[in-house]
């Protein structure tokens, strides 16, 4: 009966801890009521028109120009870059790419999808997608591992024709994030994400805490790092729960009978 009650007692500490985590797995991208999706996009990293996660960012540009824009990603995402290009009714067989940039500017490999695309003679549209690797927390100097920041997108179409040259495009833009959790959960973390600038403004509030200088404000409606919890650990209280019960177990096979043996009388007694 007591292992019984140890058994019922850590099933329910396992199913109240298992509910963060079954929460916190859900996407971590919602879209964000604090303002309204941009309207245009920049044309250099600098210019870069800031997106939330969840938004569909929109613009309208010529063929030859490149198109900048910029999200954040904290450690743990696995961020999804959509892009669709609506092309002229008249035009050439066109090719359009989209790339993606950490904080630090090094271009990130996208894990699947259609980074570049060709559109055929008189399409109405071109579809475009970046699916990055995982952020992680940490991660070696040398490494080329996503990290989190801010993170720059590129459109633009490649090797076009002098004929296509200037002709009106309208784009979309829409990042989203899936939550990876503990499996993505490295034993590091950065001292400041990868946001140009951030350090300037670190240096700035010490001395004045009107003087900013950050190239980019937005940032996870939690703040940086909020993914500190994940189901590793879960999984780490699950394993130390188990431990305990086999040992409770093994104990209590094995300790025996604690009654005295009944020891017959002398002879003559």
């Amino acid at each position: 009966m007591r292992i019984t009650r140890v058994l019922g007692g850590a099933l329910l500490a396992l199913g109240l801890a298992a509910g963060p985590a079954t929460a916190d797995s859900s996407p971590s991208a919602s879209p964000s009521g604090d303002g309204a999706a941009p309207t245009s996009a920049g044309t250099s990293f600098r210019t870069a028109v800031e997106v939330e996660q969840g938004q569909t960012a929109t613009a309208s540009a010529s063929t030859g120009d490149y198109l900048y824009w910029s999200f954040p990603a904290d450690s743990g995402q696995r961020p999804t870059v959509k892009a669709t290009v609506k092309l002229p009714q008249a035009h050439l067989a066109q090719t359009w790419q989209i790339d993606v940039y950490d904080g630090l500017r090094r271009r990130q490999a996208c894990q699947y999808g259609a980074q570049t695309r060709t559109a055929a003679q008189d399409a109405a549209a071109v579809e475009l997608a970046c699916v990055l690797r995982t952020v992680r927390a940490w991660s070696e100097p040398w490494a080329n591992d996503p990290l989190p920041g801010t993170y720059y997108v590129r459109l633009t179409a490649v090797g076009l024709k002098a004929a296509d040259l200037g002709q009106p495009v309208s784009a979309e833009l829409r990042v989203d994030s899936k939550d990876i959790g503990g499996a993505a959960a490295v034993d590091g973390s950065l001292a400041k994400p990868l946001v140009p600038g951030i350090a300037v403004k670190s240096a700035a509030e010490d001395e004045d805490a009107s003087a900013t200088a950050v190239l980019s404000s937005i940032e996870p409606d939690d703040g940086w790092a909020s993914g500190w919890w994940s189901d590793r650990w879960v999984w780490t209280a699950i394993g130390a729960i188990l431990a305990a019960l086999a040992g409770i177990g093994g104990y209590t096979l094995t300790r025996g009978s604690r009654r005295p043996r009944h020891v017959p009388p002398p002879p003559g007694a």
